[in-house]
This record gives C-alpha cells, structure tokens and sequence, in this order.
C-alpha cells in the first residue's frame, strides 16, 4: 500500500469498529470506492476530507498532511530528481513563509 492516508483512515475506521458501508454512504459514496481509497488505488477529494475527519473523529490537519504527502509521492515517485526538487519547494515554502 503506497497510500499513508490510506492506512490512517483505515486504522481509524477499525479502531473505532466501523464498517466500510457505515462510513462510505456518509462520504457519498459506494463502499467499493470507499475500499480503494483505504488501499491506496483512488484518492479521496480534498473537498472529502474535513468530512471523513469529522466522521472518524480525526485531527483534519493531520489528514490534509497524509493527503497531501501522498500527492506529491504520486507525482514525483519515479522521477530521478524528485529529492532534489521537493528541497527546492521546500526551500520556496521556507521563503514563503518567512515572508509573512
């Protein structure tokens, strides 16, 4: 599984003794679609996510992280400078930040 989100949403999910089709149907979708999510074959909206945080009584910040993490994972994964260019946004969102 390459989906940390995932993994986060299904430890979530099972600590908490819920069902794919408890929690799919209040995310507006099909427990199928639900599944894929948690196995890292379909992402979630970023829209979808203050709602499954609030369903599973998550820290939002903390799935927005994971989300995101794995955006960019799926972007970068196979390219041979991928390290060097997230320290170049890194560098950018440093500066960004600072600027503030």
């Amino acid at each position: 599984m390459e989906s940390q989100f995932g993994e986060k949403i299904r430890a979530l999910r099972k600590q908490q003794n819920l069902y794919l089709r408890q929690v799919a149907p209040l995310l507006e979708m099909d427990t199928a679609q639900m599944s894929k999510i948690e196995k890292g074959l379909r992402q979630i909206k970023r829209e979808q996510i203050p709602a499954i945080a609030n369903i599973l009584k998550a820290n939002e910040d903390e799935l927005l992280t994971l989300w995101l993490a794995d955006q960019i994972y799926a972007l970068v994964k196979d390219e041979q400078v991928a390290k060097k260019a997230i320290q170049v946004t890194e560098e950018k969102i440093n500066l960004k930040s600072f600027k503030k």
